[in-house]
């Protein structure tokens, strides 16, 4: 059976690569100073950004596997389990790797939107590849956060620190972005595959008996984490995930309506609605009248 390594705190981290603990909740650490090693499963209980400057194994995530290569940036949460396959050989690895708890975040302006950062819940085929521009700001975010590791802590100093990572994760949020206009065609077939999957369960007896389909679910289906799956429809269309399976909903509603054979209860049964108040609740929010009145109007 592979190790475990539980990284609770920085100073597990920079021990498992050897390297130097400056402060106890954030380092700049330098993956080229660790053991050569194989495979092993990492348990995180810190925030963890690597860049990687070599292809070291293949980084397993749940049961799906990151897609990245040299010069790419690979992000793991506090509750992340993650598994380096590399068969049976021993590899050095090398690059840096901006780690955090999540305690050095407490009373600061990130701390307050830490959640905006989707992209530590990326998980599958999802990591960010940067240009050798992008690198280099990287880069230099990274060297902005070891000098202040390598100055006396002061009343500065958290604020400094915490403002350079946030720094970065701003410059990261903007690289996927521009990665998802890069890698458009392949994103397309994501989206043209997302309707169809969308429209054939909700023109199934699957709404009926399962129930409205989730944002989760269509991401499990199209091999995507829920997290990027919809941050790539929203950039795509301007509408969240969620709204664009209710708008397909209510596109199927209103050719349903017109059956007046079917009263609107059934017709909210039939669409994944357990209650049909919330059917209608929806409709006069997309549609500004009552799925009654639409009928009665048309």
């Amino acid at each position: 059976m592979d190790p475990i390594i539980n990284f609770s705190s920085i100073n597990d981290y920079n021990s498992f690569n050897n390297n130097e603990t400056l402060h106890p909740l954030v380092s700049i650490v330098d993956l080229s100073k660790a053991s050569p090693r194989k495979n092993y499963k990492m348990n995180f209980g810190i925030y963890c950004v690597i860049l990687k400057d070599i292809k070291c194994g293949d980084l397993k995530y749940g049961n799906n596997y990151y897609d990245y290569q040299e010069g790419t940036l690979v992000f793991f949460a506090p509750g992340q389990a993650v598994e380096v396959s590399n068969n049976t050989e021993y590899y050095q690895p090398f690059g840096k790797a901006l780690i955090f708890h999540p305690d050095l975040l407490h009373g600061t302006t990130l701390g307050k939107h830490m959640e905006q950062y989707n992209f530590f819940s990326y998980n599958t085929n999802e990591a960010l590849h940067l240009s050798e521009k992008e690198r280099k700001i990287i880069l230099d975010c990274f060297l902005k956060i070891e000098y202040e590791l390598e100055q006396s802590i002061d009343k500065h100093s958290k604020t400094l620190i915490t403002s350079n990572i946030e720094l970065f994760l701003n410059y990261c949020n903007r690289f996927y972005d521009r990665q998802f206009i890069t890698r458009e065609t392949v994103h397309k077939g994501v989206l043209d595959k997302f309707e169809n999957l969308i429209n054939t369960y909700i023109n199934s007896e699957k709404p009926r008996n399962e129930g409205l389909p989730s944002v989760s679910w269509c991401a499990e289906q199209l091999n995507l984490s829920a997290n990027y799956f919809g941050d790539l429809i929203k950039k795509d269309t301007g509408f969240t995930a969620q709204e664009f399976i209710q708008s397909k909903v209510i596109d199927l509603a209103k050719e349903k309506i017109f059956d007046v054979n079917k009263s609107i209860s059934e017709i909210a049964y039939e669409l994944g609605f357990k209650y049909p108040q919330h059917f209608t609740r929806l409709f006069k929010q997309k549609v500004g009248m009552s799925p009654l009145d639409y009928r009665n109007f048309n």
